[in-house]
């Protein structure tokens, strides 16, 4: 009886099949494995500083010596109180919704764990529509985020792949043809992977239309200062929409802003009409958080509140930000120029007119398997790749590969 037992233990599993390889994962364990001295890892999704190391930033350091005599004790359900307070003030501004107390801020686990509190609160509470709506790019998780909280996932027109620019005419017509009051989801700023944001008209064309159908506009923004070098520009359709009395959904990221990538800090916000309402979201909100992980980590939520209610630290955050926007953006210039110094046959221009840390290259997967295989160069299979993986030592490189990958990647053959 007892060998009966134990080999049905031993089989419970037998019928799970493998798993497909998260594509991230796999590109960066082939980079690890390749021993090529000239390899070149663009597939990063964290920022490095000119010697390709992760930079820890100064704000972040002083934040830390701060509280080095911090407990280590539970935050409340909703997170850490000077975090939350702090976090919501960076992404809206001054405004009558926080004064009102009308804004329900969760802490959540980076911006992953925001959007998915907020599809699970979307999926129970909002009664209109179960369906969202998405980006064409977008960042596909976050599709699988609102598919296991029980949504359905459409997408709308964004990015014109033959011109490079955003496709303004049928973004409109398809948020338009939607059904009323459906979820939409918009990147604030430094949209991923296409690097291409609205401009602020056409910004303004899109919420007359959102505002007519009565869409839901759930924000996520993960780059906040990454795209201008100003936090407060890179939020400017966050705040526009609230100024037309818009209610809002904002999942917000500290990782790549404050090089917190571990620590997992994240914020979810809901707009509410009065502040009865928003006691009630708050509430709901706990009682989701509180099955997917008690309560949020502590450390991480506190070096951001700490350096956000520091004067000092916070002006030293802003150099910083703009240390690694400056960065990010001389990559880009510097690539383009090598590229056209090249001679190369197709114009890279796309590439400097983008904003954020990526560059949206409109490289064929044939050729990002071909940089990959034939000349070591790593990024992603939708031709994105992170500047900040560029520095001065591999720059002619990576522009002399891609340059001979997009005349001659057809010629070459890869298993």
């Amino acid at each position: 009886m007892l060998n009966k037992i134990l080999w049905r233990s031993r089989a419970t599993w037998k019928n799970i099949e493998l798993g497909p390889s998260e594509p991230t994962s796999y590109i960066l364990e082939a980079f690890s494995k390749d021993a090529n001295h000239l390899k070149v890892n663009l597939a990063i999704d964290s920022y490095r500083d000119e010697n390709l190391r992760p930079w820890i930033l100064p704000s972040v350091r002083k934040a830390e010596e701060l509280i080095i005599n911090s407990d280590h004790d539970y935050t409340p359900i909703e997170g850490f109180p000077e975090f939350i307070k702090a976090a919501t003030l960076l992404a809206y501004g001054p405004c009558s919704e926080i004064s009102e107390g009308r804004v329900a801020s969760i802490q959540a686990l980076s911006g992953t764990g925001a959007l998915r509190m907020g599809m699970a609160f979307l999926h129970q509470y909002f009664p209109h529509s179960k369906t969202v709506y998405f980006p064409k790019p977008t960042i596909e998780n976050h599709k699988i985020i609102a598919r296991d909280s029980g949504l359905e996932v459409k997408d709308y027109a964004y990015y014109d792949q033959n011109n490079k620019i955003i496709d303004i005419s049928n973004l409109l017509f398809e948020i338009d043809a939607a059904p009323s009051n459906s979820i939409i989801i918009f990147h604030a700023s430094a949209h991923n992977p296409t690097g291409t944001d609205p401009t602020k008209s056409q910004w303004e064309q899109i919420h007359e239309v959102v505002a007519r159908k009565g869409h839901l506009p759930f924000f996520y923004i993960a780059n906040q200062g990454f795209a201008s070098g100003n936090p407060d520009d890179d939020v400017y359709p966050v705040r526009y929409f609230l100024q037309q009395n818009t209610q809002i959904l904002l999942a917000q990221s500290f990782a790549r802003n404050f090089g917190l990538y571990g620590d997992r800090v994240g914020l979810l916000s809901v707009i509410c009409e009065n502040k009865i309402e928003c006691e009630n979201v708050m509430s709901q909100l706990k009682v989701l958080e509180r099955p997917f992980f008690g309560m949020p980590p502590k450390h991480g939520g506190e070096i951001v509140g700490t350096i956000l209610n520091n004067a000092e630290l916070y002006k030293q955050w802003r150099k910083d930000l703009l240390q690694m926007y400056t960065r990010i953006t001389e990559n880009r210039s510097k690539l383009v120029n090598k590229l056209i110094d090249r001679g190369s046959v197709h114009d890279w221009n796309h590439i400097r007119d983008q904003v954020g840390m990526y560059a949206y290259t409109g490289m064929s997967p044939h050729q990002c398997h071909a940089l990959m295989n034939f000349k070591h160069i790593y990024l992603f299979y939708n031709g994105k790749m992170s500047l900040s993986g560029l520095n001065d030592q591999n720059l002619d490189y990576v522009a002399e590969s891609i340059d001979e990958m997009t005349r001659y990647a057809p010629k070459y053959k890869y298993s």
